[in-house]
């Protein structure tokens, strides 16, 4: 039961301190030295208890019935297992996660791919000691003074400055 339920849960460390940061090492070496003292303890236990053996008790206690009326209490007892309620709800929302961080994905590249292309664009360029006003004009359009409808300096709205 032990090796079965250490099978199950079984974490990949290394995969797990890649992502932890810097400053929280300490706390994730403390977490790693506690699981693996856990483990050990499960690990050390036996797969099922150890029988108990009645008719030890049954010589040893005086009293008449009272080794058979333990026994039958202790074969009564029935320990229920867990209900896991929870895997479901982790399950559903790691989904979520993955598909955020899939669209997440998506628009990093999206914006990828507009950085490069703006790179190139200053890649190629006209160098700025050899640039004229048009050239300025036409390599950055956002800078063009537009003289016709703002006539005054600084030939744009306040609100723009």
């Amino acid at each position: 039961m032990a090796g079965r339920r250490v099978a199950l849960k079984a974490i990949d460390w290394l995969a797990f301190a890649e992502r932890v940061p810097p400053n929280q090492k300490g706390m994730f070496n403390a977490l790693k030295t506690r699981s693996d003292a856990i483990a050990a303890k499960l690990a050390s236990l036996p797969e099922s208890p150890a029988a108990i053996d009645w008719n030890m008790y049954r010589k040893a206690v005086a009293l008449p019935g009272m080794v058979e009326e333990f026994e039958q209490k202790f074969s009564a007892v029935s320990v229920p297992q867990p209900v896991d309620t929870q895997t479901s709800s982790i399950n559903a929302q790691e989904a979520e996660a993955n598909q955020a961080a899939a669209g997440y994905i998506e628009q990093s590249k999206a914006r990828i791919a507009h950085y490069e292309k703006e790179l190139d664009k200053f890649k190629n360029m006209i160098p700025f000691d050899q640039m004229t006003i048009e050239d300025l004009n036409a390599t950055f359009p956002e800078t063009k003074l537009d003289k016709v409808k703002y006539p005054y300096w600084p030939h744009k709205p306040i609100a723009d400055l």
